[in-house]
């Protein structure tokens, strides 16, 4: 094959580097992940915030059926954007490995070795002819130890730690947003507000009934209540 042609097998190939050293297919899935719907992760002194938005794309799909915050073995929670059936098997891998680990070691696998657990799925599909590349990336975030950690796992299969970061639609602006107001200190309430606070930043017009939030601290993982949630969106300005 010669110039286009020869550039085209390359975007075709999965596994397969570009003469400049890029995965095109891995972009592509980049690229799903920022259409995804915007989740927010913040970590405070003893907890683990996840802020999803969950609106639907039409009135009558129940909004219980749109899942993007997951709870993994009462622990660990994973949140997803991007496609949300690539975020459901992998948390089923993420659910198979803590039950292992559990099974082999009789305690619960730590936030960084889930993360990278799921990093190391994520990867093999981007060297496994016959395999696309998940269209996902996962938070994933816990209390282990006492010290609440929150990593984000990406198309390429790359693990990162944050104190606090964003993915999906509106993601860079939502940084943006977390760079300027995140602090040390933060309590577990003042998490859930900077979460929300910073996923109505990056979207445009989300409601309470609209926006999925869930803790994670040494008690394990729990939902926080639609009434809490709106009652964030009052208080602010």
């Amino acid at each position: 094959m010669q110039g286009g042609d020869d550039r085209r097998s390359y975007d075709r190939g999965t596994s397969i580097f570009s003469p400049d050293g890029r995965l095109y297919q891995v972009e592509y899935a980049r690229e799903a992940v920022r259409k995804g719907s915007a989740t927010v992760g913040v970590t405070t002194d003893e907890s683990v915030v996840f802020a999803s938005d969950t609106s639907t794309r039409s009135p009558l799909l129940e909004r219980d059926s749109v899942e993007k915050i997951h709870d993994v073995d009462g622990h660990l929670g994973v949140a997803s954007a991007g496609h949300v059936a690539d975020a459901r098997r992998l948390v089923d891998e993420a659910r198979r490995f803590a039950q292992t680990e559990r099974l082999r070691y009789g305690e619960a696998p730590g936030v960084e070795t889930a993360a990278k657990a799921i990093a190391d799925v994520v990867q093999e599909s981007t060297q496994t002819g016959g395999m696309r590349p998940f269209g996902v990336a996962l938070l994933v975030g816990g209390v282990v130890d006492g010290g609440p950690r929150l990593f984000e796992t990406d198309p390429s299969g790359t693990p990162s730690a944050w104190r606090a970061t964003a993915i999906g639609s509106g993601s860079d602006e939502i940084r943006d947003y977390l760079e300027t107001e995140y602090a040390d200190g933060l309590g577990t309430s003042d998490g859930v507000a900077l979460a929300l606070d910073a996923l109505r930043t990056g979207t445009d017009g989300i409601t309470p009934g609209e926006a999925a939030v869930a803790t994670m601290d040494a008690e394990g993982f729990r939902t926080v209540d639609d009434d809490i949630v709106a009652s964030h969106f009052d208080g602010a300005s």
